[in-house]
């Protein structure tokens, strides 16, 4: 049994670690297995083929430096479709006659954010529908196709999807739930960092369209930060950080400025899985506000970042999406509901963060640790 990690979003962004590190938790994990597992990328063509080249370069260096130089078929479809055919691609890494004899065998796909589509995706013999995102792919389910018609199996990351009090869009399909995954023999507890930052790591806008009772709310860090943004004030003694696309003449960096928030380019401190991980591992804790959809549809939605950061011993305050009934009582989370409670938990972590950090690190080896939630997923019994 071959199993293919379908992703479309790792190549494509040659400056996010970040992003990259979330299909590289699910490989680490396969391996750690011992399954024969093969990355499949998908990376559709853009008119600068020079950029197109340099993100290929990329990719690949990463996924040596991380043992995976012989674990991965990159597809390059020129010209970009949405409909995926193996014939209209080029294979880099892995040959496309290598390809095709996998093909040929036994196969599972597990298919993250419905990344392999028709007619490629029908020659996988077990398709594995992978949510990573439910409050978009549930809403978009009811627009369009999004993969519910090729799909055997359908997991989503929201924990509180068959929860009385989540108001995701109704589906028909048969949703289990997964934890986002975190390689804990990669991301080992570190040692207390010497500032006592505060910080998370993404986009400040976001073009995402989600619609809520007849609107379409501002689901961007920056509108979901706000209530929040008076934090380094009511709490002197701690450093809080962003590490945010904002540009240098963007008024919002000194509008953050001016509130304490301290800006920095994240394609500078987390460029790569490796830089990704050290900027983690150089925080106290991750504070972060999320969007505000999956706090008021109680998705029970919990970032893979989130998940790295417990790994690494950090706690992690972040706003309640209704995950926090789905985990132990001492978990290294904080879940919170305003600037009053972000407060108070943030002088917790501040008092008490050897136990903060001890429940985190453990919480993610027993719930998020990947070879643990790859063996669920897969079926694989225990």
């Amino acid at each position: 049994m071959t199993i293919f990690l379908g992703c479309g979003f790792a190549a494509k962004y040659r400056e996010g670690g970040g992003v990259l590190s979330v299909p590289l938790q699910w490989m680490l994990g396969l391996r750690r297995l011992k399954l024969d597992a093969i990355w499949l990328e998908l990376l559709l063509a853009t008119r600068d083929t020079r950029a197109d080249q340099a993100r290929i370069d990329n990719f690949q260096r990463q996924l040596c430096a991380h043992g995976l130089a012989d674990r991965y078929c990159l597809l390059y479809q020129n010209p970009a479709s949405d409909a995926h055919d193996l014939s209209d691609m080029r294979c880099i890494g892995m040959s496309k006659r290598a390809l095709l004899d996998r093909l040929a065998g036994p196969t599972t796909l597990l298919n993250l954010s419905y990344s392999i589509h028709p007619p490629f995706l029908l020659q996988f013999e077990r398709r594995i529908f992978c949510d990573l995102d439910p409050s978009e792919i549930f809403y978009w389910m009811t627009k369009m196709e999004m993969g519910q018609s090729y799909h055997h199996e359908f997991r989503t990351i929201g924990l509180n999807v068959h929860g009385r009090d989540c108001q995701l869009p109704k589906s028909s399909l048969h949703w289990k739930t997964f934890y986002p995954l975190a390689d804990t023999k990669l991301l080992r507890r570190q040692r207390r960092p010497r500032l006592p930052k505060f910080t998370t790591i993404g986009q400040w806008y976001w073009g995402g369209a989600v619609e809520v009772e007849g609107a379409f709310p501002d689901l961007s860090k920056k509108f979901a930060f706000e209530p929040y943004l008076d934090l380094p004030k009511r709490i002197p003694e701690a450093r809080f950080e962003l590490a945010m696309n904002i540009k240098v003449d963007d008024p919002e960096r000194a509008r953050l400025n001016k509130r304490g928030w301290h800006i920095i380019d994240p394609h500078r401190v987390a460029r790569t899985p490796a830089r990704y991980r050290r900027y983690m591992a150089r925080a106290l804790c991750e504070f972060t506000a999320i969007k505000g959809v999956d706090v008021a549809w109680r998705t029970g939605w919990i970032s893979d970042r989130a998940a790295a950061f417990l790994a690494l011993g950090r706690p992690v305050i972040t706003e309640a999406t209704g995950a926090e009934k789905y985990l132990p009582p001492e978990n290294g989370f904080r879940f919170v509901r305003g600037a009053d409670e972000a407060e108070a938990a943030i002088k917790e972590v501040l008092r008490d963060w050897p136990r903060l950090s001890r429940q985190a690190h453990e919480c993610a080896t027993e719930i998020f640790d990947s070879a643990k939630n790859l063996r669920k997923i897969l079926g694989l019994g225990s």
